[in-house]
Formats: C-alpha cells, structure tokens, sequence
C-alpha cells in the first residue's frame, strides 16, 4: 500500500520537541530542550481554574470563548498598548496559540498563496503552511552585533505577486530577538505598500529583557486594521499545559478565524479560560517577577554555558539561549543534540530543524532556561565534560 499521509505534509515527521523529551525520558538526561517551567504559575490562579473545575465549568463554553476572557484580552490590549478591540466580535478564544496561528494560516491562505517567515522559525508555521496548501518564502535572520536581525532588501525581495501573509514571531523564538520599531517599521512598510496581512505571534511579550520593549506590530500606523494578533496564558503565566490562547483583529478576519477554528476544536477549556482571565486582571505582578526571575536565569545558563566553551547569543526574550557549538570542536547541530544526552546527561534542541536553509543554523544549538537555578547547574556541571 502507498504511505498514507497526504503528500504536503511527508516532510513533517515527529516533533523535534517530542523527539528529544522522549530521549530526556529515556536517559534520564536533564531536559533543556523543550520550552516548559518546571514549577507552577501563581496560586490564585490555579485555584479559579479548581474552583471552576469544582463547580460548573465542565460544560462546553461558547464558541468564541467566555465573555469574561475576552473581555480581559480586550481590556490587556487596551491598556498595556493602547489597542481597542470590541470583545463580542474583535477577541477568539483558541486552544493555545498553536492553534491560534494554524486557523488564522489556513482561514486566510489560499492553494498556492506565499507566506513570508522569518528563519529560524518555530515548527508548527511551516507545518502549517504546507496543511493549507501554501508556499513558504523564508527570510534570514543572521547574527549582527550578539543579536539576530534580517535585511529589509531580503523582506522586500521575498515578496512576490503570489504573497498573502506575513509571519511576525517577536519576541521571537529561538533566536531570542525581540524586534525593535525600525525592524517593524520595515515589516510594515511591505505589508501596506503589498497589501499584506501579518500574523503575529506575541506569547512571549511580557517575558523581555534587558530593557528591550514589545512592541505589538498592530500599533504602527496603518497596521492595526491588516494585523491578526496572536498571544496565549501559557508562557506569561508558566501555565503551558493549559494550552488557552487568542486572537485580536478586526471583526472579517476574527470571522475567518472562527470559520476554521470552529471545525478543529470548536471550544476551549473553560476552567482555563476562567483562570486566564483572573491573571490577566489580577497577577501581572507576578508575571514581572517571573520576567525578572527568568533574565538572571538567562545569566546563569549563559555564564554557565560560555565556561562550558560554548559561545552564546544573549536573547532579549522568550525562554532560550541560542548556543555555537564550533568553540567545542563541533559542526553538526543535529548531531550533537543527539549524541549529547550520551555524552553529557543533558537535552538540547538543534537549532537547523527551525530552517529552510539548515546549513545556515547547523553550528546552534537551543537551550532552555526556564528551569530550576539547581536544575540549570546540575546541566551546566555535566555540560563541562564536552571541553575535556
């Protein structure tokens, strides 16, 4: 019989993420490789989500989600960036991001229709280009000065007649970038001169360091109405299994949305939702704390790393350190990651999985650093071993 996987999607087997936390499992190695917390979001929090669980939040919620989370996300918006949305019809509840970005990719790209991404870019996004039928057209991001950044000649060379979206990760995951107002200014430009939508993916906007500030591309001008925002409760409140996240736009793409996503899961989790919007109204102070807590984390797994002989890019967000493995007498990324929970009891990630141009990302690997400070020393300790 012929393989029976549809043939767009015969380049996508396991997860990387599954690949590698099932060889954590196996040997037990630390797990530095996929981006999960290893201690809980705060507890008021949870106990809403209990609570709900306790009492009469085990029924289907509506569709587009409580009216209580989307009228947190609006308020969010409104408040932290100056953004009105109207929660009726301007705010959809998804399972996670994850499925945020894969209904607006599908809802807005047709057979054929080019979507731009920055490389290296997260997996589910070339995934979910090929499920819609659509062709990727990556855009490099290169190393310049310790941060990664791409050439807007490169952005606007990309672009095609056959161009309909563009993916925006900022902060952006595993380079670690968050862009700065000329980076989006650029992006920007293109969108408005091609007349382009941009689907942005934003959960990581409360977890920046260093002073450098997310800046949500729907506040450009002419960007709010051509903008579908993604974000989640996940990383923000270290909640990742919860899988509860949205999207803001305007009312005919939030409709688009709806359109596909109400066929893949047609609701989320109430008790979650129920949670996500108590954060959102009541525990950003922890989340500032959890953002200061991670960046001296980000200090220490760097530090660590660069005693290991590794040489490291330091992010300005998210939760990974992107590390160059050729200081150690390495090449392959691949190769390493694999061999590595061998040789060294940790897990990582091969940054050249995230490419269309693997070569261009071979010497990275990924590390993870929203773990435990005992956790993160235990790794860097075993981590030594590579330099002899």
């Amino acid at each position: 019989m012929s393989e029976p996987l549809v043939g767009r999607m015969r380049e996508f087997g396991e997860t990387i993420f599954a690949e590698m936390s099932a060889i954590a499992v196996r040997t037990g190695a630390i797990n530095l490789g996929q981006g999960f917390p290893d201690e809980n979001g705060p507890a008021a929090m949870l106990e809403v989500a209990v609570e709900a669980i306790r009492t009469d939040g085990n029924q289907y919620p509506p569709g587009p989600g409580l009216p209580a989370l989307r009228e947190a996300v609006a308020e969010q918006r409104r408040e932290r960036y100056g953004l009105e949305f109207d929660p009726a019809t301007e705010v959809y509840v998804t399972v996670g991001a994850t499925e945020g970005i894969a209904s607006s990719v599908l809802a807005l790209a047709e057979p054929g229709d080019e979507v731009i991404v920055f490389e290296p870019y997260y997996d589910s996004y070339a995934a979910v280009i090929a499920l819609a039928g659509a062709v990727r057209r990556p855009v490099m991001l290169r190393p310049v000065e310790g941060r990664f950044t791409f050439d807007p000649d490169e952005l606007r060379a990309a672009v095609s007649p056959r161009t309909r979206l563009i993916l925006v990760n900022s902060p952006h995951n595993p380079a670690g970038t968050v862009f700065t107002r000329e980076e989006l200014q650029a992006i920007a430009d293109v969108c408005r001169e091609r007349d382009l939508v941009a689907v942005t993916d934003e959960v990581y906007e409360y977890l920046t360091f260093d002073g450098a500030e997310h800046i949500p591309l729907a506040t450009l001008d002419g960007m709010r109405e051509r903008t579908v925002t993604v974000s989640s409760v996940g990383k923000s409140f270290s909640v990742t299994g919860w899988k509860t996240g949205w999207v803001t736009a305007p009312a005919r793409y939030v409709r688009a949305v709806q359109t596909v996503k109400q066929f893949l899961t047609y609701a989320t989790g109430g008790p979650w939702q129920r949670a996500a919007a108590y954060a959102l109204r009541n525990e950003l102070p922890w989340v500032e704390e959890l953002r200061k807590s991670l960046e001296a984390k980000r200090d220490r797994l760097i530090l660590g790393l660069e005693e290991a002989g590794f040489t490291t890019y330091r992010p300005q967000g998210t939760y990974f350190v992107q590390a160059d493995i050729r200081p150690l007498g390495f090449t392959d990324g691949m190769e390493l990651a694999r061999s590595l929970p061998e040789r060294a009891g940790v897990v990582a990630i091969p940054t050249q999985v995230f490419y269309d141009h693997p070569e261009e990302g071979a010497h990275f690997v990924r590390f993870a650093f929203c773990k435990k400070d005992e956790v993160i020393d235990a790794a860097i300790e075993r981590l030594r071993k590579l330099s002899g």
